[in-house]
This record gives C-alpha cells, structure tokens and sequence, in this order.
C-alpha cells in the first residue's frame, strides 16, 4: 500500500503501477496526480483512475482514517495479496463499466485491433455507451502488448494479451479476427472485408496501424528475411537467429532492441549491412535483440535516437562493446543467398557480411492503403489527417494511432505522426469520448521507454526540430539526462538511468508550463 498525503488529506493507494508493476513510491505527485516513473502512466489518487496511458487499469484506493494523530488503512486482505499486474490485467481498480443493451441498435464498428482500439471499446462501455460494439482486425490474436514482441521473443502470443477472452465478452465487446478491411463506403457508412462479408456502422474508428517498409534491393524477396510485428515473427527471428549471423537493417529502436538480445548477435547497416555475430543499421542507427523490436518510432523519437546513437558513448558505446557492429553512413545494395534463403549481405561501400538472417527496420508506412480513391483525407505518406478530436473530415468517421498524423501541442499545433503505444492509446480514449459527443480535445505528452542491456532509457515529449541540447549528467558513466530546446525552450527530454526525472519532466509539459533553456542548464 502507498500512503500519500496532499496537503492535509491522507490517500491510500496501490503501491505497483499496474502496468508493469513499477514503484509509485519514485513516482512523481502533482495536485491529485500521480505519474510512473518507468513509462509515464497517471493516477487520480482520490479515485485511483488512470488519467494518463500506458497501461488500461486502475489502482485500488482503500479507507483512511486519522485517530489521535494515527493514520488507519482499512483493505480487503484479498486485494492486498493481489499482484501489482493481474494475469491478463484483469486488475484491482477497473472502472465500473456497462454493458451491451440489445435495444440499442447503434453500431461503433474499430477497424484495427491494436491498443488504440481496444482502448476505444472499453473507453465506450466505462462512459456509458450501451450499442454494439466490434473490433475487426486483419490478426489472428487478441490485442496484445506489442513492446514485448521484442524484448521477451521467448514468449507465447497468449503471454502478450492484454485482456482475456472473457473480459471482452463480459462488457459486450465483439472482436473480429482475420478480417481484414478492403473498402469503405462513407456514404452508405458500410466496410467491405477481404472474405466478401460487409458491416454497416453508425460510427467508425479507424486504427489499422502501420506496416514495415520493404526492402528494394536485389535478393529481397529470398527466405529468411523478417520484419518484426507479431508473435510469429519475433518467435521466428528467435528460432532463426540464436548462434547465427544477424543483419539488421535500418537505424531504428527496432533493430537496436533485438541487437541487445542474450541468444542474438548482430550486425547494424544504415539500411543494410552488418558483421559476423553483429548487427548493422542504417545512418545513425543501433542494434540489440529481443530487448526492443516491438516499436516504431514517430519523428520525434528517432531525433533523440539519432543524438544518443551518434554519441561516441551511451548507448552506442554499449552495444559495440558487447560486439555489435554497426555499418553508417553506407547502405544495402543487395542480398545474396544459396538454395533460396540469405547468406550475405552486401553494401553499397563493397562489402560484404555474412547473413544467416535479416531483419527489416526502414521507417513504417500506414495501414491506410484500402482508403484509397475515398474521400478521407490523408498526407503524401498516407496517413490519415484529424483534428483534436481525432475526427477526420468526414462526419463520424474516427482514426487513431499509427494510421494517423495528428496536431500536436508540443509542435505548435503543428501535424506529426507518433508512433508510440501511449499515444494510440490516448488517441483511442479521445476518440471514444467524442463519439459520444464529450467534447474532448487531445491532450497528452508522448512518452517512450526502452531498455537497452539493463539500462532504462525514457524520452518525453516532442523534439522535431530542436536547435540546442542541454545534458546533464556523465554519458561516459552512462547515467545521464539530456533535454531538447526549441526557440529557447525545453519541448524533450530524454534519459539513461535517470528516473523518475523524465516522467517530471512530462507532467511539467503536461501541465502546460515552459522550461526554459537557463533553467535546464
């Protein structure tokens, strides 16, 4: 139990972030908030609401009394003993929620089964909402806890789901799976699906994702070549690439992740190349094994990525250290292979490295290839344009997540695409309250996590376009705080074994308050 007081009132709360059981007690407290301080998730500590994601549970709150200057907890011995992170999240504080009314004939169909969609339905049933709802996804699975796909590759695809069966079929939540959207038809507000079946909507969520880019090099199309996006893959490069040669391609968390695997050497290519048990990445990338493949970064995140792996220390310091080499400033011109699979790599430098298997890291394009010819609007990369409320230009059509480039406060309003689970799950909780005509308008800082070797690196905000950096800290002993200024101030941070600072950091952005380059200094 955690015992916090603010001001004169005592709050008893859930000592673990039931996301993954980080320490409130390192959190950081503001007002009636309190913040994560591994990923940034945020309680209310009257009710024990989850104000800010990641994560999808609440924490218990318990009595306080105060007697002749005694503090008394009173608890359920029950709830106590539960773990901080209940299997499958089925958790200690979830909201009270409704459930499905077969007189209510209004359907919210969410293309997509990722965080941002599941966030949506259960955003729905907790405010209220009584109608039919589906999730129709082109997977086989559950939504379940993508990060993980590449730090415990080890796991089963029933590991990562973030709620059982049962959870969605108590609260009336159909989930589709293996249904693939093909087409819509805004004016007849139906979706057409790969298998010829069609489901008509009065409310639509769009939040398909993002995909790998290809690789457009001769040999692509050989066995053995991977990208990194669900259960199956990552079980694959984990049965393909433990005591093998390992080829990384691109210079994204992706591929830095799998590089600082335990079972997986690698070689890092700026969009090719790699070495012996080495990885290898594209311009200014990195490279480790199951530690990280789950992510695909928006804009702002690589930036920071860039300045800590273009530092002759850090990070990239430790992953060469442990034998990963990296190949920059050089690219991939072509794969080669024997019997149909890769067995080398060869660089645009002449080059050439051994390559048991290759793994495909090279930006993310979004799922959005079936809006084509509608009249959606989307940007030159295909990503769907919304405003605040994460409502497209067409009336009651949604979109969230990675399909989506969004306005971003920390930018000025301006649009940027942010590819980060805490994000699509705020984009999913957004879009839900202005189905129902809340009124909500967006409002959260994004927030990374990764561990790299046993070192948590956090980053915070949005640092597109900085001019200056400030670092605090030694980033040869490898504990360090690095803040991103634009027109003087503070729009980033990023750390190394620095918590909870990051998640200060955030709740100071968060709060709408400036920090100015004198005061980070």
């Amino acid at each position: 139990v955690l015992l916090v007081r603010n001001r004169r009132e005592f709050r008893a709360l859930g000592s673990k972030c039931p996301h993954y059981g980080a320490p409130l007690s390192k959190g950081v407290l503001r007002g009636e908030r309190l913040r994560c301080p591994w990923h940034g998730a945020c309680f209310n500590i009257r009710t024990g609401d989850i104000e800010e994601y990641p994560g999808l549970d609440c924490i218990s709150c318990f009595k306080v009394t105060v007697e002749d200057g005694k503090v008394f907890i009173t608890a359920k011995k029950k709830v106590l003993t539960l773990p901080a992170v209940t299997e499958h999240g089925q958790c200690l504080g979830l909201r009270d929620t409704s459930r499905r009314c077969l007189l209510n004939k209004n359907t919210v169909l969410l293309l997509g089964g990722g965080v941002a969609a599941l966030v949506c339905a259960e955003t729905l049933r907790q405010e209220g909402f009584t109608g039919r709802i589906i999730m129709a996804t082109k997977e086989k699975h559950l939504p379940y806890d993508k990060p993980k796909l590449s730090k415990q590759m080890n796991l089963k695809a029933e590991d990562l789901y973030l709620r059982k069966p049962e959870f969605l079929e108590a609260r009336g939540i159909e989930l589709w799976t293996e249904k693939e959207a093909v087409e819509v038809d805004f004016q007849k507000q139906k979706v057409h699906f790969m298998d010829g079946s069609s489901q008509k909507y009065q409310q639509l969520l769009i939040a398909t994702g993002s995909h790998s880019g290809f690789l457009k090099v001769p040999g692509a199309d050989l066995q053995n070549i991977c990208t990194l996006q669900t259960p199956e893959e990552s079980s694959k490069i984990l049965e393909l690439a433990t005591g093998k040669n390992l080829v990384i391609v691109g210079a994204s968390f992706i591929g830095t992740r799998l590089e600082s695997a335990e079972k997986i050497q690698a070689s890092r290519l700026p969009a090719a190349a790699r070495d012996t048990n080495g990885i290898s990445l594209q311009p200014g990338a990195a490279a480790e094994l199951p530690a990280c493949l789950g992510f695909w970064l928006g804009t702002a995140v690589f930036i920071a990525w860039n300045f800590l792996m273009n530092t002759q220390t850090s990070p990239f310091q430790m992953l060469q250290n442990k034998g990963v080499k990296f190949h920059m400033k050089t690219e991939l011109c072509e794969l080669r292979g024997k019997d149909g699979k890769v067995t080398e790599a060869v660089l645009a430098n002449g080059e050439k490295l051994p390559a048991d298997v290759v793994v495909v890291g090279i930006g993310s394009i979004p799922n959005s290839a079936f809006l084509k010819g509608t009249s959606i609007a989307r940007d030159d990369k295909g990503a769907i344009l919304v405003d605040l409320h994460m409502q497209t230009n067409i009336p009651k059509v949604f979109a969230a997540g990675d399909v989506v480039t969004f306005p971003v406060a920390l930018l000025d309003g301006d649009s940027s695409s942010i590819h980060h689970q805490q994000v699509a799950e705020a984009h999913g909780h957004c879009a839900a309250l202005n189905m129902l005509r809340r009124g909500q308008e967006l409002h959260t800082v994004p927030y990374f996590w990764t561990t790299l070797l046993g070192k948590s690196i956090r980053y915070a905000g949005c640092g597109k376009g900085y001019t200056d950096t400030v670092v605090k800290g030694s980033l040869e002993q490898q504990k360090f705080l690095i803040f991103y200024i634009r027109d003087g101030h503070v729009t980033a941070a990023a750390s190394l074994n620095c918590d909870p600072m990051v998640s200060l950091i955030a709740e100071v952005l968060y709060l709408g308050k400036q920090i100015s380059k004198e005061e980070a200094e």
